[in-house]
């Protein structure tokens, strides 16, 4: 790890995150962390922490942050996907070699009505594509 911390450091929370404002330049060289403001991913709201007032600086960072967070947690949403596609190819192998009757009784249905449901999903949304031109 580098001797420089970052000017900002953003604690991640289930919609957005905690910022904070790090400082190292003080007397006692300890670093402390000021929150100046709370950020909700989902509806880009921004909402200064307690009286605060965001500089100019502050707000391009956030914005950057946020930008980067959305590509981050776009592409984790397309890997649990492609996860989800390994998980359904191991599933038809454990069920066809080595499930045993109670196991494959245990989860039969709940597979058929999901593997049902994403299905029908798909063919919706496969066929508003072709017929929008997609």
């Amino acid at each position: 790890m580098g001797t420089e911390l970052p000017d900002y450091y953003f604690r991640v929370r289930e919609n957005g995150a905690a910022v904070f404002r790090v400082d190292t330049e003080n007397r006692q060289r300890r670093i402390e962390m000021d929150q100046i403001a709370v950020i909700n991913i989902r509806n880009g709201e921004v909402k200064p922490h307690g009286d605060r007032a965001l500089t100019d600086a502050d707000l391009a960072r956030i914005e950057a942050w946020m930008a980067e967070r959305a590509d981050v947690l776009a592409h984790r949403d397309i890997d649990d996907i492609h996860r989800a596609v390994d998980y359904l190819n191991l599933t038809t192998q454990w069920a066809q070699s080595r499930a045993s009757e109670e196991q494959l009784e245990d989860v039969t249905d709940a597979l058929l009505l999901a593997m049902h449901d994403l299905r029908s999903v798909l063919v919706r949304k496969k066929a508003d594509r072709l017929t929008s031109g997609n």
